[in-house]
Parts: structure tokens; C-alpha cells; sequence
């Protein structure tokens, strides 16, 4: 027997059991959220869920949780429906990865999962990283670049954010060097894609979802045009 999600009581919170999240087709909805992947602890958090199936319902898990949370759909326009979560403010209980499901009112059976969401949460713990880049904040286009993070206090992994940027954060493993902890990011040859406002943090492997204070903000100016994409 197909397990199902338990019966629809209320919009709210019910309890998740193993497994009764069946994917049921296809048309997987998307998950976003407009504050961006990086929220600061104490910040207010909403989550939306939104497909362009006129789904009745919405279903929010986190990885790990046993907490489901449901909201009924609305349609703002013909041919998509949407549901909003919010969360709340922000604490380090925030942090993870969330997964949406679309879902209709005569049917037990939910969609396909949207791509998952990692939400991290910053200022977490008051370790804040430096960040400096080379050959300099200005550079012709086509020339190539690298964002350097460092940090005094020990990090398992630097983090490297572009304010009002749609994809999730850079990731890369820290290397100690002159008693730091450092990440070089590289991107180039670079285009004026490249160029806006970075951070960057650091996390430890054992609360990856839990980041230290950002860097001061890191203007990076290109100057000329090109062609390339970031890397």
C-alpha cells in the first residue's frame, strides 16, 4: 500500500510520519524565498511555494523535521498557484533544507518535490571573516579574479555570497596558511555579470546551516564589456 500524507485537519502544522510524503506525478512546484538563502538571526522568514498547476494545496517539510506544515493554494492569476509560509523571525532553528509539495483536494497523493532550499542563518555565532580581492576592486573585462576569505578564528568552510544573486552561495573548504583559515574563490575570465556587492562567512562542519557574522561588503567593479558567464 502507498503511503500517503495523513488526512487534511487543518491548515497549519501536523505531524510527519516517515514516508507519507508520496510524490504522486509530476509537476514538481518551485520553493524561494524573497529574503534570499542568507537571512540574518532575529530577520522575519517567509517561504513561498508556487507552480504553474493549479494545485489546491501546499505542503512545507524540512529535512529532519517531523513537522509538516500545509497551507491552502491561491491563485493570483490564471494558471499558477501559489502558498506562502512564514516562519517567523529567525533563530538557528531556521537553518536547513526545505522541499515543497504541490497537492489537489480529491486526491491523497502529493507532487513531485521542488528542488530543495538551504535557508543558513548568519550572525549565528560572532566570528566575522575578512575579505579582500585580487588584482584589485576594479578590473577590465576578461581579466581573472579572486575573492579571498580569511579568517583568525578556525572555520571548516568559507562561504561567498553576491548581494542580489538568485543562485545559492559559493562553497569552498578552508586551508590554513600563515596561522588563518583561508578560501580562494576564483571566477574569470570575468564579464560585467561579475561585477556588484560580496560577503562572504564561514560555517563549521558541525552546524553547516549556521554561519558566522559577513565579511564588510566587497565592491567589485568590471569595466568593458564581455561575454563569459561566472564560473
Amino acid at each position: 500500500m502507498t503511503p500517503t500524507l495523513p488526512a487534511l485537519g487543518s491548515w497549519g502544522k501536523q505531524p510527519l510520519t516517515q514516508g507519507s510524503l508520496s510524490p504522486g506525478g509530476s509537476g514538481k512546484p518551485s520553493l524561494l524565498t524573497p529574503q534570499g538563502p542568507v537571512v540574518a538571526s532575529g530577520q522575519s522568514l517567509t517561504l513561498q511555494c508556487r507552480s504553474a498547476i493549479s494545485y489546491d494545496r501546499f505542503a512545507l517539510a524540512k529535512e529532519g523535521a517531523r513537522v509538516l506544515r500545509q497551507r491552502p493554494a491561491r491563485q493570483p492569476q490564471a494558471g499558477l498557484s501559489q502558498a506562502h509560509f512564514p516562519l517567523g523571525q529567525v533563530s538557528g532553528l531556521h537553518g536547513g533544507r526545505y522541499r515543497c509539495y504541490g497537492g489537489h483536494n480529491l486526491s491523497s497523493l502529493w507532487s513531485a518535490p521542488s528542488d530543495p532550499l538551504d535557508i543558513l542563518v548568519a550572525g549565528w555565532f560572532p566570528a566575522t571573516p575578512s575579505l579582500s580581492v585580487q588584482p584589485g576592486p576594479s578590473v577590465a573585462a576578461g581579466q581573472n579574479v579572486t575573492l579571498l576569505c580569511r579568517s583568525w578564528v578556525p572555520m571548516d568552510t568559507f562561504l561567498l555570497s553576491k548581494e542580489g544573486a538568485a543562485h545559492p552561495p559559493l562553497h569552498l573548504r578552508s586551508q590554513p596558511r600563515a596561522g588563518q583559515n583561508q578560501a580562494q574563490f576564483s571566477m574569470g575570465p570575468v564579464t560585467s555579470a561579475h561585477g556588484g556587492t560580496y560577503r562572504c562567512y564561514g560555517s563549521l562542519s558541525r552546524d553547516p546551516y549556521l554561519l558566522s557574522q559577513p565579511s564588510q561588503p566587497l565592491e567589485l567593479v568590471i569595466s568593458g564589456e564581455g561575454t563569459m558567464t561566472l564560473s
